[in-house]
Protein backbone atom coordinates (compact mmCIF):
# COMPACT_ATOMS: atom_id res chain seq x y z
CA UNK A 1 0.00 0.00 0.00
CA UNK A 2 1.00 3.58 -0.57
CA UNK A 3 0.08 7.02 0.74
CA UNK A 4 -0.27 9.79 -1.81
CA UNK A 5 0.69 13.19 -0.44
CA UNK A 6 -0.41 16.59 -1.70
CA UNK A 7 0.04 20.14 -0.47
CA UNK A 8 -1.52 23.48 -1.26
CA UNK A 9 -0.38 27.04 -1.59
CA UNK A 10 -0.47 29.30 1.50
CA UNK A 11 -3.79 30.81 0.35
CA UNK A 12 -5.42 27.38 0.15
CA UNK A 13 -6.37 27.72 -3.50
CA UNK A 14 -4.55 24.99 -5.40
CA UNK A 15 -3.56 21.47 -4.36
CA UNK A 16 -0.44 19.97 -5.94
CA UNK A 17 1.18 16.53 -5.73
CA UNK A 18 4.17 16.06 -3.42
CA UNK A 19 5.13 12.39 -3.34
CA UNK A 20 3.98 8.86 -2.64
CA UNK A 21 5.06 7.39 0.68
CA UNK A 22 5.31 3.59 0.93
CA UNK A 23 3.06 2.27 3.69
CA UNK A 24 4.76 0.39 6.54
CA UNK A 25 3.32 -2.89 7.79
CA UNK A 26 3.01 -1.77 11.42
CA UNK A 27 1.52 1.41 12.89
CA UNK A 28 3.92 3.04 15.32
CA UNK A 29 5.49 6.45 15.81
CA UNK A 30 8.87 5.38 14.44
CA UNK A 31 7.63 3.62 11.32
CA UNK A 32 9.14 5.06 8.13
CA UNK A 33 5.78 6.20 6.73
CA UNK A 34 4.78 8.11 9.88
CA UNK A 35 8.24 9.67 10.15
CA UNK A 36 8.22 10.72 6.47
CA UNK A 37 4.77 12.30 6.65
CA UNK A 38 5.72 14.09 9.89
CA UNK A 39 8.84 15.40 8.12
CA UNK A 40 6.71 16.63 5.21
CA UNK A 41 4.34 18.37 7.63
CA UNK A 42 7.36 20.19 9.08
CA UNK A 43 8.94 20.90 5.69
CA UNK A 44 5.75 22.31 4.18
CA UNK A 45 4.76 24.06 7.41
CA UNK A 46 1.33 22.46 7.20
CA UNK A 47 -1.41 24.02 9.28
CA UNK A 48 -3.68 20.97 8.91
CA UNK A 49 -3.33 17.42 7.66
CA UNK A 50 -6.26 16.09 5.64
CA UNK A 51 -6.58 12.30 5.52
CA UNK A 52 -8.85 10.55 3.05
CA UNK A 53 -11.32 8.28 4.76
CA UNK A 54 -12.35 5.34 2.58
CA UNK A 55 -16.06 4.71 2.82
CA UNK A 56 -18.36 2.48 0.84
CA UNK A 57 -20.69 3.91 -1.79
CA UNK A 58 -23.44 3.71 0.84
CA UNK A 59 -21.33 5.84 3.18
CA UNK A 60 -20.61 3.06 5.65
CA UNK A 61 -17.24 2.13 7.07
CA UNK A 62 -15.41 -1.08 6.30
CA UNK A 63 -12.09 -2.74 7.06
CA UNK A 64 -10.11 -0.14 5.09
CA UNK A 65 -11.68 2.63 7.18
CA UNK A 66 -10.57 0.96 10.40
CA UNK A 67 -7.04 0.66 9.02
CA UNK A 68 -6.95 4.36 8.12
CA UNK A 69 -8.34 5.36 11.51
CA UNK A 70 -5.67 3.29 13.31
CA UNK A 71 -2.92 4.84 11.19
CA UNK A 72 -4.36 8.31 11.78
CA UNK A 73 -4.23 7.93 15.56
CA UNK A 74 -0.48 7.29 15.32
CA UNK A 75 -0.02 10.10 12.79
CA UNK A 76 -1.91 12.60 14.97
CA UNK A 77 0.57 12.07 17.79
CA UNK A 78 3.52 12.42 15.42
CA UNK A 79 2.38 15.73 13.89
CA UNK A 80 0.86 17.34 17.00
CA UNK A 81 -0.05 20.13 17.48
CA UNK A 82 -1.01 20.23 13.78
CA UNK A 83 -4.65 19.08 13.57
CA UNK A 84 -5.50 16.06 11.47
CA UNK A 85 -8.91 15.98 9.75
CA UNK A 86 -10.70 13.36 7.65
CA UNK A 87 -12.16 13.97 4.22
CA UNK A 88 -14.38 11.63 2.23
CA UNK A 89 -12.21 9.94 -0.37
CA UNK A 90 -14.91 8.12 -2.30
CA UNK A 91 -14.20 8.28 -6.03
CA UNK A 92 -10.82 9.98 -5.53
CA UNK A 93 -8.87 7.24 -7.33
CA UNK A 94 -11.36 7.09 -10.21
CA UNK A 95 -11.34 10.89 -10.47
CA UNK A 96 -7.54 10.89 -10.44
CA UNK A 97 -7.27 8.20 -13.12
CA UNK A 98 -9.73 10.03 -15.37
CA UNK A 99 -7.94 13.37 -14.93
CA UNK A 100 -4.57 11.81 -15.66
CA UNK A 101 -5.93 10.04 -18.74
CA UNK A 102 -7.47 13.30 -20.05
CA UNK A 103 -4.11 14.99 -19.50
CA UNK A 104 -2.36 12.36 -21.60
CA UNK A 105 -0.55 10.74 -18.67
CA UNK A 106 -0.03 7.00 -18.98
CA UNK A 107 -1.46 5.65 -15.72
CA UNK A 108 0.16 2.30 -16.39
CA UNK A 109 3.47 3.89 -15.31
CA UNK A 110 2.65 3.15 -11.75
CA UNK A 111 0.20 3.46 -8.93
CA UNK A 112 2.31 6.12 -7.21
CA UNK A 113 1.27 8.72 -9.81
CA UNK A 114 -2.39 7.80 -9.29
CA UNK A 115 -1.96 7.94 -5.50
CA UNK A 116 -0.55 11.46 -5.72
CA UNK A 117 -3.32 12.55 -8.08
CA UNK A 118 -5.91 11.06 -5.72
CA UNK A 119 -4.34 12.99 -2.84
CA UNK A 120 -4.61 16.16 -4.93
CA UNK A 121 -8.29 15.40 -5.64
CA UNK A 122 -9.03 14.82 -1.94
CA UNK A 123 -7.24 17.97 -0.84
CA UNK A 124 -8.68 20.12 -3.63
CA UNK A 125 -12.21 18.98 -2.76
CA UNK A 126 -11.55 19.77 0.90
CA UNK A 127 -10.19 23.23 0.02
CA UNK A 128 -13.21 24.01 -2.13
CA UNK A 129 -15.62 22.87 0.58
CA UNK A 130 -13.76 24.98 3.15
CA UNK A 131 -13.92 28.02 0.89
CA UNK A 132 -17.66 27.50 0.26
CA UNK A 133 -18.32 27.07 3.99
CA UNK A 134 -16.38 30.25 4.76
CA UNK A 135 -18.28 32.15 2.07
CA UNK A 136 -21.55 30.97 3.58
CA UNK A 137 -20.36 31.99 7.03
CA UNK A 138 -20.66 28.44 8.31
CA UNK A 139 -18.86 27.53 11.46
CA UNK A 140 -19.30 23.79 10.92
CA UNK A 141 -16.64 21.15 10.82
CA UNK A 142 -15.84 20.13 7.25
CA UNK A 143 -14.82 16.61 8.08
CA UNK A 144 -18.38 15.34 8.07
CA UNK A 145 -17.56 11.67 7.61
CA UNK A 146 -18.68 10.83 11.12
CA UNK A 147 -18.81 14.08 13.01
CA UNK A 148 -15.24 13.81 14.27
CA UNK A 149 -11.98 15.26 13.04
CA UNK A 150 -10.29 12.90 10.63
CA UNK A 151 -7.21 12.52 8.33
CA UNK A 152 -5.63 11.25 5.02
CA UNK A 153 -3.36 12.02 2.15
CA UNK A 154 -3.23 15.77 1.87
CA UNK A 155 -0.94 18.19 3.65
Amino acid sequence: MRIGVASCDPDGILATPVETVPRAKKNHAQSPDVRRIAALVDEYEAVEVIVGLPRTLRGTEGKATATVRAFTRVLEAAVAPVPVLFADERFSTVTAQQALHRSGVDTRRGRSVIDQAAAVAILQDWLERAKAAAADGLQTELSDCDGTDDVEDGL
